[in-house]
């Protein structure tokens, strides 16, 4: 079986180039696959990340749920539930996990919205 290989034919505009100018070409190329993936990152989020933040800040996962649960139910998940817990807790000179099971026990998520008044998520 013969294998038709056009490699020569694709690769011909690549010939004249030096190592240096293949290196940025190809760093650019790979800019291009990077960027919309970065982007995506930045701009969205899941509930399963944020419960992963959550955890991270010091949280037990049922309270990273019941947290990750009000943000939703609030829409306040596109801003991170840890910013929202971490901005919460800032905004009453509180420990992050004192502010969070205060904003479990008293359902104070009214003041913890009005933290983003104006905030583009």
């Amino acid at each position: 079986m013969k294998r038709n290989d056009d490699y020569n034919e694709r690769s011909a505009h690549l010939k004249n180039l030096t190592d240096e100018e293949l290196k940025e070409r190809f760093w650019a190329l790979t800019e291009q696959l990077i960027d919309p993936l970065l982007k995506l990152g930045y701009e969205n989020t899941s509930p399963a990340i944020e419960r992963s933040v959550l955890l991270r800040m010091g949280f037990s996962s049922l309270e990273a749920k019941d947290i990750v649960s009000g943000c939703l139910e609030h829409d306040l998940l596109g801003h991170g539930a840890g910013n929202v817990v971490y901005r919460y807790a800032k905004s009453l000179a509180l420990p992050v996990q004192e502010a969070g099971r205060r904003l479990l026990a008293n359902a104070d998520w009214a003041a913890a919205k009005n933290l983003f008044k104006g905030v583009e998520e």
